[in-house]
């Protein structure tokens, strides 16, 4: 035999020898494979198929964790498979690297980094903050909301579903719904809250009438979560029974969430409600006042609002007054005025997450999103910004010309978020 040739033979026969031998080795020596595999990035990602599957845990959490680091799009498959094994860590490692596919940067703010074990027993702290979503222009692959849902409704442990049911919020899972619903008859809190919130995010307001039986939980996390689900979702048909949470309130954030979801109902046998709890002592009692009255757009309370608004020291209700004002149809361009009051608190860090969310809701009515489109030739930056976001969610199509200019702003960061308020608007365009 020719040396080239001995040479190729013997290498043919060597490396499947290495790989045998990696695989068949204690698992100490399969998970430095693995960890060797993943500094080799993209091309690596079909040789860690097989460790996916080994027979021992610990390997299989380093196949997930390389996967993880590699990430994109090309690891979806591998966490997939991840994602039906029985152990919790596993399941929790994939879920964070599925939704970093669609999320880049989910991961360091996810639960894998705060994962301990005892033996088969996961622990995972979870933080309050929960407020990350991907843009509606990003399409997930429907397996992997299949997946997730499998997982919220039934995770080998009660992590590996709570995880999940966090993740369908981020990833907009509207077709795991049934997966959500399921769990929030769990009786274990955390995951019950997460499944609220990610049904909060989801915004299908088909699901509301399968929460109200939580509106009197015994629980003040899950109640307010439900109540506040309940007026997002714009289940009208729950009044009487957020009307009763309100006057059974055994706390002042009950009685505050309650009164939130009734502003945001909107029916018009509540307007006494709202007329006299807009004199209450809590700051958050009378903003939810406020918007109450500016949703059922009774122009004769525009008196008693604009009231509030000239005599309010307190920052929410005066937002909620500025709110009620332009909605019950002060759209001047006065600098004082109300909605030039809002425009200007979106330069607040503080305060710009209410002031948007208001104009978001306002931006609906074509009338004033008129209004507000010559302010735009004259904003600060962190207002131009926060109205890209703002027409993003909530124009229609004669925003487009509007953020067409501010894609082409002559500031970086300004022009960056009006390509992508145009990239969400269209998304959402019929």
């Amino acid at each position: 035999m020719k040396p080239k040739l001995f040479f190729i033979v013997a290498l043919t026969i060597f490396i499947p020898a290495v790989v045998l031998h990696a695989q068949d080795g204690d698992p100490r020596q399969r998970a430095r494979a693995v960890r060797d595999l993943a500094k080799q990035g993209d091309d690596s990602i079909p040789k860690l198929g097989p460790y996916v599957g080994d027979p021992d845990t610990a390997v299989r959490v380093e196949a997930v964790k390389a996967l993880v680091e590699i990430g994109g799009p090309k690891t979806i498959d591998g966490l997939l498979r991840a994602a039906a094994d029985h152990d919790a860590e596993v399941q929790i490692r994939a879920t964070d690297g599925l939704v970093n596919v669609y999320f880049p940067g989910f991961v360091k703010t996810g639960i894998s980094g705060s994962l301990s074990r005892a033996g088969t027993a996961v622990r995972a702290k979870f933080t309050e903050t929960n407020e990350q979503i991907i843009d509606p222009f990003v399409q997930v692959r429907p397996e992997v909301i299949t997946a997730l849902g499998k997982l919220a409704r039934g995770g080998s442990a009660m992590e590996s579903r709570t995880n999940a049911a966090r993740a369908l919020g981020v990833l907009r899972g509207r077709a795991a719904l049934s997966d959500l619903i399921d769990a929030l008859r769990s009786k274990d809190d955390k995951l019950m809250y997460e499944s609220l919130a990610a049904i909060q995010k989801i915004g299908d307001p088909s699901a509301a009438p399968r929460i109200s039986f939580l509106l009197r939980d015994l629980d003040e996390k899950i109640q307010v979560t439900a109540l506040e689900t309940t007026g997002l979702l714009r289940n009208r048909d729950a009044e009487p029974q957020v009307r009763d949470s309100l006057q059974n309130a055994r706390t002042i954030k009950v009685r505050r969430a309650a009164l939130g979801a009734l502003a945001m109902l909107a029916v018009p046998v509540d307007r006494t409600i709202f007329q006299t709890y807009l004199q209450d002592k809590d700051d958050l009692v009378r903003a939810a006042s406020a918007e109450g009255l500016g949703r059922l757009k009774n122009p004769a309370d525009r008196a008693i609002v604009q009231q509030a608004f000239t005599s309010e020291h307190g920052m929410n209700p005066r937002l909620s007054a500025a709110f009620a004002l332009v909605s019950l149809g002060d759209v001047s361009a006065d600098r004082y005025g109300p909605l030039q009051y809002l425009i200007n608190t979106l330069n607040q860090r503080a305060w710009r997450g209410v002031a948007s969310a208001f104009l978001i809701e306002l931006s609906h009515d074509p009338a004033i999103r008129q209004a507000f489109y010559p302010i735009l030739s004259t904003a600060t930056k962190d207002e131009k910004i926060q109205m890209s976001i703002i027409l993003a969610r909530a124009g229609d199509k004669d925003s487009v010309p509007n953020l067409e200019t501010l894609s082409k702003d002559p500031d970086p960061d300004v022009a960056a978020e009006g390509i992508r308020g145009l990239r969400t608007l269209r998304a959402r365009l019929p």
